[in-house]
C-alpha cells in the first residue's frame, strides 16, 4: 500500500493544490464513514495489529493518534478507527464558526517532508461540531476508540474573554467527546500563543475544570516547539492545581530551518505553522524535557515529524505515552498507520509499555 501511495498516487495528488486535495479527500472518507461495510473493508485492508495502551484512564487499542487539524468538521469520525488509528483528536474547534484566514494558506515544501499552513482555525463553531458528533452517535457509527476534540479561541473574541470562550466551547461538547485539548499554541491566530502564559491559562483551565466535575473529561494543554524551557516549567505547575491529565507535545513552529532546496527555500518564506521532518527534533526535545520535570507522572502526547516507527519510538521513550501523525499521513499515505504500530510492537518485545516511555539513555 505504501509503495502505491509513494509512486502512483501521491504525485496525482500533489499535481493539485493541497488544500483542494485535503478537502477532496475529505470528502471521499466521509462517505466511507457513513457506510459501516466500507468501514469494514477498509479495516480489513489496513490490518493494524493491537498494542493495548491505558493513558489518563481511557484504553486504545493503540498508541498511535491522527492529530488535530486533518478533520476539523469531524466529517470523517468512523474512518480514522477503521483506518487503523488507536485515537483521533478533531477540530481546531471555536465558538464561533469562521472562515479562517484568506486563501492560499496550505504549503508543501517536499523535498524536506513538511507542510506549512496558516488556516486560523476554519471551522463552522462548536455549535455545529456538536450536532455532526451527536448524529455519529445517533446513527450508531461512534468509533470505538477514543476521540478528542480540540479546542481553540474564537478569532472574534478578545484574549481577556478567552476563558468564556474556551468554556463555551467544551461545554457544547463536554458529552459528546472522550478528551479535550486546549489550544493556546496555534501560530495562526493573531496573540493566540499569548495565552500559554501562566496566568492567562490558569484563568482558562478554570473555567473548564469548573464545568468538567461532573463530566470528568481528561483535558490536555498543548503546546507551542518554540516556547523556552522556563516557560514549560510554568506550564507544568499548573498541571496539579487544573488537573490536567497532560501535554501535548507540539503544535507547529514558526521557526524555519537551513536548506539548500530553491522551492523548499520559496516555500519557507510563507507565513504560518510548519510542521513535518524539520519539527521531529525539537518535539522531542520539548517531550523529553516534560517528561524530566514532571518526572513522568504527567502523560505526554508526542507530535512532530513521525513518519516511521523509528520516529516514534524516539518520542516514546523521551517520554511520550501516545504519538500522533499529520504530515506523516500526508506523505506517507495511509500504510504507515500500520507501519509504525508494528515497528511500536516490535521495538516493545512484548514487554510493558510503561516500561519503555521514557527509557532513553
Amino acid at each position: 500500500m505504501s509503495w502505491f501511495y509513494k509512486n502512483v498516487a501521491r504525485p496525482v495528488l500533489f499535481s493539485q493544490d493541497s488544500e483542494a486535495i485535503h478537502n477532496r479527500t475529505l470528502t471521499a472518507l466521509a462517505g466511507v464513514s457513513r457506510c459501516p461495510l466500507l468501514c469494514r473493508v477498509m479495516e480489513g485492508l489496513a490490518d493494524v495489529p493491537d498494542l493495548p495502551v491505558t493513558v489518563a484512564g481511557l484504553h486504545f487499542q493503540n498508541p498511535l493518534g491522527l492529530a488535530a487539524g486533518m478533520d476539523k468538521q469531524a466529517v470523517a469520525v468512523p474512518a480514522w478507527k477503521a483506518m487503523g488509528f488507536g485515537f483521533s483528536e478533531l477540530g481546531g474547534v471555536t465558538w464561533h464558526g469562521q472562515t479562517g484566514n484568506p486563501q492560499p494558506r496550505m504549503f508543501r515544501a517536499v523535498a524536506e517532508d513538511a507542510l506549512i499552513n496558516r488556516m486560523g482555525f476554519n471551522n463552522g463553531g462548536a455549535p455545529a461540531l456538536a450536532l455532526r458528533l451527536a448524529d455519529w452517535r445517533k446513527r450508531g457509527l461512534w468509533p470505538a476508540h477514543p476521540v478528542g476534540v480540540n479546542l481553540g479561541k474564537s478569532k472574534i473574541t478578545p484574549l481577556a474573554d478567552a476563558p468564556g470562550d474556551y468554556a463555551s466551547s467544551f461545554n457544547a461538547l463536554r458529552d459528546l467527546a472522550d478528551f479535550f485539548v486546549v489550544n493556546v499554541s496555534s501560530p495562526n491566530t493573531p496573540n493566540l500563543r499569548q495565552l500559554q502564559d501562566k496566568a492567562a491559562l490558569d484563568e482558562i483551565l478554570a473555567a473548564l475544570q469548573e464545568l468538567n466535575s461532573t463530566a470528568r473529561r481528561p483535558i490536555w494543554v498543548k503546546v507551542a516547539p518554540d516556547l523556552s524551557f522556563d516557560a514549560l516549567d510554568e506550564i507544568l505547575e499548573l498541571a496539579g492545581p487544573r488537573n490536567l491529565a497532560g501535554v501535548v507535545a507540539t503544535n507547529t513552529t514558526i521557526t524555519r530551518p537551513e536548506t539548500r532546496d530553491p522551492v523548499a527555500a520559496q516555500i519557507y518564506r510563507e507565513t504560518g505553522g510548519l510542521s513535518g521532518a524539520p519539527l521531529a527534533r525539537r518535539s522531542t526535545e520539548v517531550i523529553r524535557h516534560l517528561y524530566r520535570q514532571s518526572r513522568g507522572t504527567l502523560p505526554i502526547i508526542g507530535v512532530g515529524g513521525i513518519f516511521t516507527a523509528a520516529d516514534a519510538w524516539e518520542k516514546v521513550t523521551a517520554g511520550a505515552s501516545l504519538v500522533q501523525i499529520y504530515s506523516g499521513l500526508v506523505y506517507e499515505g495511509p500504510g504507515i498507520v500500520r507501519s509504525i504500530v508494528e515497528g511500536l510492537r516490535d521495538r516493545l518485545g512484548g514487554g510493558p509499555w510503561a516500561d519503555a516511555v521514557g527509557s532513553e539513555r
